[in-house]
């Protein structure tokens, strides 16, 4: 990265998970950053943050906010970077977008760096980062596919309450307090806020992770399918989704069947290209019991892999073990890292 231009950077939606997580990434990376612009709903606005060490205070975000910045950041919900992204962008920003509003719009790079960091270059002044839970399915495959071929994915995931932002998380540590004093559970969140029905999530699985769709899949597992086809540019590669709420903070973990094209492909061989994969860690020893877990990944920004297996039944199915914290390369690190690709590509 050049060392010596820095950039104005502002994020919008600083005081949530994901916006939180942002800072401390761009903190960690000592990201380029001249002047820093904080940006919020109104009712945060005035709080302050702390950022190297400095304090910030934070701003409403209109579309005047955006004045001179370089690179935005977005974490605020679909309807926030719907109506402020495309003003950012008339400013001269380009924008990275961590909500599902553009992710499938067309002429918007969907971007995994490890995956496909060429389409960051044919952005139009937004590029949105993929749903957590897809970005570490992709960015354990792509190294699959690109030797081998893929021709099928079946993922179950088995996915952290932070995804559904700080309250969710609140509600979990309340819920367990009170099943653990025999009390009633109350249930105002999870699967969906804006749902009709809500379900206790502490010591509890829910099978709805966003709404439901006409076809019986949930937005969420859309998501997973439409994204997946996108980003690997694959489209008539078959992905099929589960996605599950359960209780724990940190970290989304997925079960994923492979079928790739070529025969005879052995375990060893799938092991050496995670091995070599940039991004990505092998944890997988049966003979020792290693493999990955949602708290071991927690606060690690590489994607782990465990639980390689072939299937029993067909010859060129696979299985593996895929977890990453949902917050980092799921969210915040994957943005940070679309925005020093941009810079070192020279892309801006």
């Amino acid at each position: 990265m050049s060392e010596m231009k820095k950039y104005n950077v502002a994020v919008v939606g600083a005081t949530g998970a994901v916006g939180q997580k942002m800072l401390e990434t761009l903190e960690d990376r000592k990201f380029p950053v001249k002047n820093l612009k904080l940006l919020s709903s109104s009712r945060s606005a005035g709080s302050k943050m702390l950022f190297n060490g400095e304090e910030y205070t934070l701003e409403e975000a209109t579309p005047e906010s955006f004045k001179d910045v370089d690179i935005a950041l977005f974490s605020a919900g679909g309807s926030v970077s719907k109506k402020l992204a495309p003003e950012a962008v008339k400013h001269g920003a380009v924008v990275i977008d961590n909500t599902s509003a553009f992710r499938m719009a067309e002429g918007v790079p969907l971007v995994v760096p490890e995956v496909n960091e060429a389409d960051i270059k044919e952005h139009k002044g937004i590029i949105a980062n993929p749903n957590c839970s897809t970005i570490q399915m992709v960015a354990a495959l792509e190294p699959v596919r690109k030797v081998y071929g893929m021709n099928r994915v079946i993922v179950s995931t088995y996915q952290a309450v932070s995804g559904a932002g700080n309250e969710a998380a609140e509600e979990l540590r309340e819920q367990s307090q009170s099943f653990l004093n025999g009390e009633e559970l109350e249930a105002n969140l999870l699967p969906v806020k804006g749902d009709k029905k809500h379900y206790p999530i502490a010591f509890n699985a829910l099978p709805q992770i966003d709404v439901f769709q006409d076809n019986g899949y949930t937005f969420e597992e859309m998501k997973m399918i439409n994204e997946t086809k996108k980003i690997m540019h694959a489209p008539d590669l078959s992905v099929a989704a589960t996605c599950v709420r359960l209780p724990f903070f940190t970290s989304h973990a997925e079960s994923v069947y492979i079928e790739v094209e070529k025969e005879g492909i052995t375990v060893e061989e799938v092991k050496q290209l995670m091995n070599e994969a940039p991004g990505i860690v092998l944890e997988d020893d049966p003979a020792t019991q290693t493999y990955p877990t949602p708290l071991s990944a927690a606060e690690k920004r590489e994607v782990f892999v465990g639980r390689i297996r072939k299937d029993l039944d067909n010859e060129k199915g696979f299985h593996l073990w895929v977890v990453s914290d949902n917050l980092l390369k799921g969210a915040a690190w994957n943005s940070v890292q679309i925005a020093e690709r941009l810079i070192a590509n020279e892309w801006l």
